[in-house]
């Protein structure tokens, strides 16, 4: 799960570019279409912002609800409901769920576990952080995981002593970028793994009600297999072609994942508790909704208690939620596993940047904006469609390297469901590869918490980050490809050549 800072400080250009951006596009623009005009000029300025950080990116995310209404493109009630979305509450009981297993403890004792099974043989020691990384980012936020993991590494990386020499500096940095790339890959095999996967559900339904909605454990099936191949694609990668690893045991690094393994104790109730309301949530997220492979037809329990369109997955994530704190904490005698003060430090901003995509989204397509953006892709017109979820998927897989995940997918996912019409493609086969790529920045600092945590360590060289990280958007890019190839279809019924009834204009 993916955390953009929703923090900034405010600097007087960026604060002048973004209204100053919105006035010249006003100016040039022809008079045909006012409200395409006006909502271009919206999505810029909130583009500007979002890319200064002129200032927090969740303030700028409320620009919609003033600047929408006083464009004359909808009624400020229309804007406000975008963000009450049901999707934004189930971003907030991922939040609180998850930090129920920070505070028991027993995101540590898992990765540890997991680390501690792999062996201390320096490749194996990156493999083995790396899955743990990626293991907690898929129901954690990538910034979390990262940050669990760090010292973690830096304590094996401490004690190893492996000389001075250019071997440990490589470990060191092989080890970092391994757990800063995995948060990504762990982020995008689930729907509340990382906010752009969360965008493209809500975008999806609310671009297209009149098609199939992407289950949470459809999203698994498809996004999981990518998200392990590219495990360990990075890792063969990170271990065998961009660094060369010192051979044999490295000393100490055994020894100090068992002493802190040691220092954890026998398993607590409080995290026993915590597993087990996070467990039973993954069950129900994942049976939720029927499935259809083919001949196979699995039903899901809404369906079999007929709550089909009454409840979805943001109802089981608030209903765990509250038993959080409900049920009792054996650790701090009456009190519950969450206590109200506990949720101080969760990324609020969070929901309000999710709610102002929504909001932008809705006026793309009240003012025309989507239809009159999608048009432009005419000229792709004969061009085959692969080439186009290729070039869709290079795109966003580089732009994100500039700007936020989830700002980049926002902004992008209505305008590629409308192109998608306009070339006679499936919108999934441009809008998933676009989400995925979103999380796919590799190679830069502010492309990621994740990334930015492990270069403040002092022991990534920037030039060492860049030159992995470009191997690693390519993998990403080919990986994104070859899913869609393989599974899209299959999973979701995705055909790239054709439109699908409920994407069509008249429709």
């Amino acid at each position: 799960m993916d955390l953009p800072r929703t923090d900034a400080p405010r600097s007087g250009w960026r604060l002048l570019l973004g209204p100053a951006l919105a006035g010249v596009m006003l100016l040039l623009s022809p008079g045909d279409e006012p409200g395409v005009a006006r909502m271009a000029a919206i999505a810029a300025w909130m583009a500007c912002w979002w890319i200064t950080e002129a200032v927090p990116i969740a303030v700028t995310a409320l620009l919609p609800l003033v600047l929408v209404p006083l464009a004359q493109i909808a009624p400020v009630n229309d804007v406000a409901v975008n963000y009450g979305r049901s999707t934004i509450f189930l971003f907030l009981g991922g939040f609180l769920i998850a930090l129920s297993l920070e505070v028991s403890g027993l995101h540590r004792r898992l990765a540890l576990a997991i680390v501690r099974r792999v062996g201390s043989r320096p490749s194996r020691l990156v493999l083995g952080f790396m899955l743990a990384t990626w293991a907690l980012s898929m129901w954690n936020s990538n910034t979390s995981a990262t940050m669990l993991m760090l010292p973690i590494v830096l304590s094996v990386l401490a004690t190893a002593r492996e000389g001075e020499g250019e071997g440990g500096t490589t470990l060191a940095t092989a080890m970092l970028l391994g757990v800063a790339y995995a948060a990504n890959m762990g982020g995008m095999a689930t729907l509340v793994g990382t906010p752009p996967n969360l965008a493209f559900s809500r975008l999806f339904v609310q671009l297209f009600p009149d098609a199939p909605a992407v289950s949470f454990l459809q999203w698994m099936l498809l996004a999981l297999p990518f998200s392990i191949v590219f495990l360990l694609g990075g890792w063969l990668l990170l271990t065998r072609i961009v660094f060369r690893l010192p051979e044999g045991e490295l000393l100490g690094g055994r020894e100090t994942v068992a002493r802190l393994c040691a220092e954890l104790g026998p398993l607590r109730r409080d995290e026993l508790s915590a597993g087990l309301v996070f467990g039973l949530t993954a069950l129900l997220w994942m049976t939720g909704a029927g499935l259809e492979l083919g001949p196979l037809s699995l039903p899901g329990w809404r369906g079999a208690l007929g709550l089909e369109g009454m409840v979805d997955d943001a109802v089981v994530a608030v209903t765990m939620a509250v038993l959080l704190f409900v049920l009792p904490s054996r650790d701090r005698p009456g009190e519950a596993l969450l206590t109200w003060p506990m949720t101080r430090d969760l990324p609020w901003g969070m929901l309000l940047l999710f709610g102002g995509g929504f909001a932008l989204a809705a006026g793309f397509k009240q003012s025309g904006l989507s239809h009159w953006a999608g048009s432009r892709f005419e000229v792709l017109g004969d061009v085959s469609p692969w080439l186009v979820v290729g070039l869709v998927a290079l795109l966003l897989t580089f732009l994100t390297e500039l700007t936020s995940n989830i700002a980049t997918a926002e902004m992008m996912l209505p305008i590629l469901a409308t192109a998608a019409s306009t070339l006679g493609i499936d919108p999934r086969a441009l809008m998933i590869p676009a989400t995925l790529s979103a999380s796919c920045a590799f190679m830069m600092p502010v492309a990621t918490p994740p990334a930015a945590i492990v270069y403040a360590s002092g022991q990534v060289p920037i030039r060492s980050m860049v030159r992995a990280g470009i191997w690693f958007n390519l993998l990403g890019v080919a990986l994104v490809m070859a899913t869609m190839a393989a599974l899209a279809g299959p999973v979701l019924g995705v055909d790239v050549d054709t439109l699908p009834t409920w994407a069509r204009s008249d429709h």
